[in-house]
This record gives C-alpha cells, sequence and structure tokens, in this order.
C-alpha cells in the first residue's frame, strides 16, 4: 500500500479525528473536575466560617472605651469547646438558656470556686485585689459584689469595662454567668481602631 495514499485516507482521517475529539473531552473533563473541587472547598469554608463564628454589632456602652456602641466584630463559638474561658477575656453571653435572651458583652473577672468582691472601688480575688493592669476607674458601684461572690462550678464574674456604666455580673439582673450561656469569644473587630479593623483584646 503507498504510504502517502494510506496517511491520506478517510478511515485514518476520522480515527485522528476522534482521537483529538477524545483529548479534548479529556481535558474539559478535566477543567470541570478542577472547578467543583474548588467550588466544594469554598462551599466548605462558608458553611464553616458560619458554624464557628457570628458577627456581633455593639448595642451597649458597657464595654466602651474597648468596643464601641455600633462597633461590628466576630464572635469565635468555636473555642469554649475545646477550652474554659480565662480571666481577661471579652466574652459574648446570654442571660438565660432562651434563644430569645439578649446578648451582652463583658470582661471576664472571676473564675469557677473563685469569690470575688468589690470594695473601695477596687476588685478583689479571693481577698486579694486584683491588678488588671488597665486604667479603668474606681468602681461606684459594687452591687452584689458589695459582700462577695462566690462562684460555683460554671460560673464566671463577668464586668463591662465602662465600669460605672455596665450591666453585668454585680446586677441581679445578670450575676454570675453560666458557662452554658456563653456564646463566645469576642475576636476581631471591624471597625473602632484608627485602622478601622484588629483583634479584641
Amino acid at each position: 500500500m503507498n504510504i502517502r495514499k494510506w496517511k491520506d485516507s478517510p478511515a485514518l482521517k476520522e480515527t485522528r479525528d476522534m482521537l483529538e475529539i477524545k483529548l479534548e473531552d479529556k481535558k474539559v473533563r478535566g477543567i470541570l473536575n478542577w472547578i467543583f473541587q474548588i467550588a466544594v472547598v469554598l462551599i466548605f469554608g462558608i458553611l464553616a466560617g458560619i458554624a464557628l463564628f457570628q458577627s456581633v454589632t455593639v448595642q451597649e456602652s458597657a464595654m466602651e472605651p474597648t468596643l464601641q456602641v455600633g462597633e461590628r466584630f466576630f464572635v469565635n463559638r468555636a473555642v469554649y469547646k475545646v477550652s474554659s474561658p480565662e480571666r481577661g477575656d471579652i466574652i459574648v453571653y446570654k442571660t438565660s438558656g432562651s434563644d430569645d435572651a439578649a446578648l451582652h458583652i463583658g470582661r471576664v473577672i472571676g473564675l469557677p470556686g473563685e469569690t470575688v468582691q468589690i470594695s473601695n472601688g477596687a476588685v478583689l480575688i479571693n481577698g486579694e485585689v486584683y491588678n488588671e493592669n488597665k486604667n479603668f476607674p474606681e468602681i461606684s458601684n459594687a452591687g452584689l459584689a458589695s459582700d462577695g461572690v462566690s462562684l460555683e462550678s460554671g460560673e464566671y464574674f463577668v464586668l463591662g469595662d465602662n465600669r460605672n456604666n455596665s450591666e453585668d455580673s454585680r446586677s441581679g439582673n445578670i450575676g454570675p454567668v453560666k458557662r452554658s450561656n456563653i456564646i463566645g469569644k469576642a475576636w476581631f473587630h471591624l471597625s473602632g481602631d484608627e485602622d478601622g479593623w484588629g483583634f479584641v483584646k
């Protein structure tokens, strides 16, 4: 058989065309598979973000100047599932287990098993003055802590940074905060600093 005629034969051309189509289909399938994998990762990331973090807008002045009214920040809802709140943490909590309960923001002062008292404008933990290394004003209203509040297992004593204009664990409406009512830890805010964003401290 003449090799030139064989190369130009309709049968061979048809075979080449079919192979090219298959190669193109394989490339398309590869690209579609790659797009699908990226979409799955993105969807998983979005769902994980929704599950782990919650956006909250400050509605009260209890945490000024740390957090201002109208400021938005993210709450890490997962951190206390693997660890316990620590002294100094800024937490978001509810006053009860009801889904409709209002959200409050405060700083953890007293831990389970401790006794917190406010005397002469200062915070005492187990009888020792607690030095927060922050320029908080003297507390004028000791509330429930005037005679000392003993915290049971799973209870935390919380104060707002705006010490003389804050409804917190000193108030009979709130009292010690149960761990089961803690939503999470204030993590990252979107406004308030000169830069407009940053980690909550």
